[in-house]
C-alpha cells in the first residue's frame, strides 16, 4: 500500500478536527446496519481486522466513535503476509500508529503463505489464513464478535463474481452481514464513495494496496471495469445486486430449514464420524433438492461454512444412481460407499485403521490415461494405455486386463482396501462379494492385504492386481475402446498362508 494523498508520513490518521464533527452520514449508515442486522449489543468485545486500507480505517474509526456511548470493548487485528516488502512493513507502521492514536490494543500477526503448488488461489489462500488468526485471536482475548470491512461495493462485486462462475442461490447468496454468529460486517450498507467523503471530511489518511491495481484478479477488473459500466447504464446497481443478494439468502436459508427438516429421519450416523443416507429418500426428491441435501450434508459433518462445488455434488448423486451395491467414490475428505439400502460416507482418515484393527498405509495415487506409477506397497509398476478392442492381440493374464473405456470414468486412483469393499469377481456370474472375503478365501494374511494395489474407478473397483477383475467393466461385443491395464509379473502371493 502506499499512502494516500501524497501523504509520506506515518502520523496517526486522525485529524483532531473531527472530533467537533458531531454524527457524519456514514455513522448514521452503520448505526442502521448495526441496529437493523443485529450485528453486536452495547458492552461487548470487538476485534476489528485493520489492513490500513480506506474501508478498514473507516470501520476502526466509526466503531471508535460508538465506543463510548455503546459501552464497547474494542481490539484491532492486523496481519503482514509479507508479500509486499517495504510497503508490508510500511502498512503495518501506520496500522501500528494508527491504533495507539486511538488508545486500541493491536494483535499483529506475520502470516506465511505457501506461494507453490496451491490449489487455491494466492488471495484465497490469505482470506482463509486472515479468519483462522482472527478466530485464534478474538477466542484469546475473549472478542464477541470480529468486524471485517467490506462494503455494498463489495457485495456487489462478489454476486457478480458468483454469476460468472454459474453459481446458484448459495453463491448469488454473497456475504452474510453475521456469518457463524461471530464475524460481522458493519459497513455491510455502506458504498465505497460515502466511505471516501467520510475519510476526507474527517481528514483521515490511509494506505493504498498496489495489488488492487493489478489486471490479472478478476475482482480488480470487476470493480474497474464492469461496476462502472454498470452504474453508467443503471445508477442504482449496485443497490439492486446487493438486493438480490439478500433476496437470494433468505431464499436459500428457507430451503436448507425445509431440506433439513426432510431429511433428519432419513440420516443415520455411526461410528468414527461416518453417516449414511437412505438411498430410496435422496432420489425420490427432485433433483434441485437433493443437490440440496447432499451438499448440506456435507457442510454439517466437515463443520465448515463454505459448500462443496456442484460438481462434487453432482458426482455423489451419479453414484447413488447405481443399481446395485458396492460402487464407491472418494470425494472432499469423504469415502462414499454405495450399500444397498444406504448411501454411507466414510471420512478418508478411518483409512488410518483397517478391519480388526489393523493399521494401513492409507497409500493412494492417481493413475492418468495413458500412464504408468510404481506402486509403493510393493515397487510394482502398472501400467494404462487406450486401445481399440479390434486391435489387442496380446493374451490376458492375472498380470493383464481389459475394461470397457466407455463405461468407467476418471479419475482413475490405485489404492489399497478398506473396510466395506465389494467387487463383482470375474468368473462369479455377477456376485458380488466383500473383498474382505475374496482374501480370506485365498487365505491371503492382514499384512499383505494392505500391500495389494487396486485400480479403482469413480465407477467402483476395477482391478484387484494380480489377483481379479471386476466382471461389470470387463469388455462385451459391444464394446469399441478398451483400457489395457498390466502390472509387472511381480508374485503378491508372499504372506498368504
Amino acid at each position: 500500500m502506499k499512502q494516500s494523498e501524497g501523504d509520506e508520513s506515518l502520523q496517526p490518521p486522525l485529524n483532531r478536527s473531527i472530533s467537533k464533527i458531531a454524527w457524519p452520514p456514514l455513522l448514521h449508515r452503520v448505526l442502521r446496519t448495526v441496529r437493523s442486522r443485529s450485528l453486536f449489543h452495547r458492552g461487548q468485545h470487538i476485534l476489528v481486522a485493520v489492513s490500513g486500507g480506506p474501508d478498514s480505517v473507516a470501520l476502526l474509526s466509526s466503531l471508535h466513535h460508538l465506543r463510548s456511548s455503546w459501552e464497547l470493548t474494542l481490539s484491532a487485528v492486523h496481519c503482514n503476509y509479507g508479500l509486499r516488502g517495504t510497503e508490508s512493513e510500511e502498512d503495518q507502521k501506520f496500522v501500528e500508529v494508527f491504533c495507539r492514536g486511538l488508545g486500541v490494543p493491536l494483535h499483529v500477526r506475520r502470516v506465511e503463505l505457501h506461494t507453490g503448488g496451491r490449489k487455491t488461489s494466492l488471495q484465497a489462500e490469505a482470506r482463509d489464513l486472515r479468519y483462522r488468526v482472527m478466530q485464534e485471536i478474538a477466542e484469546k482475548c475473549g472478542a464477541d464478535r470480529i468486524a471485517v470491512g467490506h462494503t455494498a461495493d463489495d457485495q456487489a462485486e462478489t454476486v457478480l463474481l458468483w454469476m460468472l462462475r454459474g453459481a446458484g442461490l448459495t453463491g448469488l447468496s454473497g456475504m452474510p452481514a453475521f456469518r457463524d454468529n461471530k464475524v460481522i460486517r458493519p459497513l455491510y450498507d455502506t458504498k465505497r464513495q460515502e466511505i471516501v467523503t467520510y475519510l476526507r471530511t474527517g481528514g483521515l489518511s490511509f494506505r493504498e494496496d498496489s495489488s488492487n491495481f493489478q489486471p490479472h484478479y478478476l475482482r480488480n477488473r470487476v470493480r474497474r471495469e464492469v461496476i462502472p459500466i454498470l452504474n453508467r447504464l443503471v445508477p442504482s446497481s449496485v443497490d439492486a445486486l446487493c438486493k438480490l443478494a439478500d433476496i437470494c439468502r433468505e431464499d436459500d436459508r428457507c430451503l436448507d430449514q425445509q431440506v433439513d427438516a426432510l431429511s433428519s429421519s432419513a440420516v443415520k450416523r455411526g461410528s468414527a464420524g461416518s453417516w449414511a443416507v437412505d438411498r430410496s429418500f435422496l432420489l425420490e426428491l427432485p433433483h434441485a433438492l437433493q443437490r440440496r441435501c447432499i451438499r448440506n450434508l456435507l457442510r454439517q459433518n466437515e463443520g465448515q461454512f463454505r459448500s462443496p462445488n456442484v460438481r462434487t455434488v453432482d458426482c455423489i448423486i451419479r453414484l447413488a444412481l447405481k443399481k446395485g451395491f458396492g460402487s464407491s467414490l472418494d470425494v472432499k475428505g469423504w469415502r462414499v460407499v454405495v450399500g444397498d439400502r444406504r448411501l454411507r460416507f466414510l471420512p478418508l482418515q478411518a483409512r488410518a485403521m483397517s478391519h480388526g484393527g489393523q493399521p494401513h498405509s492409507g497409500r493412494q495415487e492417481f493413475l492418468s490415461v495413458p500412464g504408468e506409477l510404481i506402486w509403493s506397497g510393493t515397487g510394482q509398476r502398472l501400467q494404462v494405455q487406450q486401445q481399440a478392442r479390434s486391435r489387442i492381440c496380446t493374451p490376458l493374464g492375472k498380470d493383464r486386463i481389459l475394461v470397457d473405456a466407455d463405461r468407467v470414468s476418471q479419475p482413475l486412483m490405485v489404492r489399497n482396501w478398506l473396510p466395506g469393499d465389494r467387487f463383482q469377481p470375474s468368473g462369479m456370474g455377477g456376485h458380488s462379494k466383500k473383498l474382505q472375503d475374496f482374501f480370506t478365501d485365498l487365505k491371503i494374511s492382514i499384512a499383505a492385504r494392505s500391500r495389494i494395489p487396486l485400480v479403482v474407478a469413480p465407477e467402483g473397483i476395477l482391478w484387484v492386481v494380480g489377483y481379479r477383475q471386476d466382471a461389470r467393466w470387463a469388455p462385451t461385443a459391444a464394446t469399441e475402446r478398451c483400457l489395457v491395464f498390466t502390472s509387472d509379473n511381480l508374485s503378491l502371493r508372499e504372506g498368504t498362508e
